[in-house]
């Protein structure tokens, strides 16, 4: 019967192809509008890394005090060299890593081509196993390396290609702003979007990074963060040393966490070093720590973009629309066969059999109106840098998934607006129907 159904579906939208246009143009525009903004949504507040981050901590300990906290009382959003080494030389994680921008050049061999401006970060060993990060060819270093302030780097796979050729570059030298370095590993493609380890520095999509060196030896060498910094009060600092005493926040930390037993261990900890820090007289004020896990930084951040968000609001508006109009389309449609309906009727067919076919016909529109909206979304998914941040845009694709999800709402949404059509053409009475004809 469903085939039969479908059959009859098909020649009813023969039957009158004007409305049958409107009503799958209404569709398929309606749903090319929500499904465009929402593969930005969904690019943009995605889960980066969802099999740990329920598990990774970024910890906040407040070295400002009230007068010069952030809204709400919070505290920095990253931490000065002082508390974040201080966390370090506590090892209350399992795995722990700081890591800050930096600023590297490297110079081709032979120096013929000009200095390549890097992205870089440094980080502690910990980094590449707490985030998974991928390899092409070797590793990361070890936690020796950090305590020997080893002159290594790991380098992404881009780099590699760009400076090797792609081969395996793993003990070959890389000169760096003019200090020569020993390449341990290169990393595969790995850019999570968003970024959620350094939402204090970008805005959580800017392009993968191309350099990953040791924290200590950054420190060594006196690099200054090439990211963020904020400093509150008197700045009287001229050397590096003072700088580095200073409350200046640019260093963000990430802990390993697997159990609640382990956060809430980590969380007394960070309100006990407050404590201390109080004790000494370093702060005055009372502890105030924080430690939030990747998805609720990134709320915390406010990552996603609130254009995203807003396009989003209109595109779903705009497709309750185009339904509402729809069942208005679809009721026409259907009242104007009642006659065909009370013979059927007077026929013996059920109103589940009537409700039935309308429905499936509904169906039919919907899935026209899903191939004409995927047809739009395409269309859409490829313009729409003309909204959104290159950065942003480029993560919007039109994927096995959300060509299934397009379908999916296309057929579904009509069939839901075809209800009160169908339970009108279904209560249509046989006999008026027989008599005015």
């Amino acid at each position: 019967m469903f085939a039969y159904y479908f059959q009859l579906g098909l020649r009813s939208l023969r039957r009158n192809p004007a409305l049958t246009a409107l009503m799958v143009m209404a569709i398929g525009f309606g749903v090319a509008a929500s499904m465009t903004t929402y593969s930005v949504f969904r690019a943009v507040s995605g889960n980066p890394i969802p099999d740990k981050s329920a598990r990774l901590f970024t910890p906040q300990v407040d070295a400002w005090g009230p007068q010069q906290n952030l809204k709400g009382g919070e505290p920095a959003e990253a931490l000065g060299y002082v508390d974040a080494t201080a966390l370090m030389r506590a090892h209350e994680a399992k795995r722990q890593t700081l890591l800050y921008q930096v600023l590297l050049s490297a110079i081709p061999a032979g120096n013929r081509d000009m200095p390549l401006s890097l992205i870089s970060y440094a980080v502690s060993s910990d980094f590449f196993s707490m985030f998974e990060v991928p390899f092409r060819y070797g590793s990361g270093w070890s936690a020796q390396d950090d305590d020997a302030r080893a002159a290594d780097v790991v380098i992404s796979d881009a780099l590699n290609l760009r400076l090797f050729g792609g081969a395996n570059s793993v003990g070959r030298t890389l000169d760096l702003s003019g200090h020569d370095y020993r390449i341990v590993g290169v990393a595969s493609h790995w850019n999570p979007r968003p970024r959620f380890y350094d939402l204090f520095s970008t805005d959580g999509f800017d392009e993968e990074p191309d350099v990953y060196m040791l924290f200590n030896r950054a420190i060594d060498l006196k690099m200054r963060p090439s990211g963020r910094n904020s400093c509150r009060g008197s700045l009287s600092f001229t050397t590096w040393q003072g700088y580095l005493q200073s409350n200046c926040v640019w260093i963000t930390p990430w802990v390993e966490l697997d159990t609640p037993a382990e956060v809430a261990g980590y969380r007394r900890f960070l309100t006990n070093y407050a404590a201390d820090q109080q004790r000494a007289g370093r702060f005055n004020w009372a502890p105030n720590v924080r430690l939030r896990d990747v998805m609720q930084w990134m709320d915390y951040e406010k990552v996603v973009p609130p254009e995203s968000r807003i396009s989003l609001a209109v595109a779903l508006g705009f497709f309750l629309i185009c339904l509402v109009n729809t069942i208005g389309l679809l009721l026409a449609k259907f009242m104007r066969r009642a006659g065909e309906i009370g013979v059927r009727r007077a026929l013996g067919a059920t109103r589940g059999e009537i409700y039935t076919q309308y429905l499936i016909e509904a169906g039919t529109v919907g899935l026209a109106g899903g191939l004409l909206g995927l047809l739009l979304t395409a269309v859409g998914v490829g313009g729409i840098g003309l909204l959104f941040r290159p950065q942003i845009a480029k993560l919007a694709t039109l994927d096995p998934s959300l060509v299934a999800l397009t379908f999916a709402v296309a057929i579904i949404a009509t069939v839901l607006a075809a209800f009160y059509p169908a339970w009108r053409a279904a209560h249509v009475q046989p006999a008026w129907q027989l008599k005015s004809s």
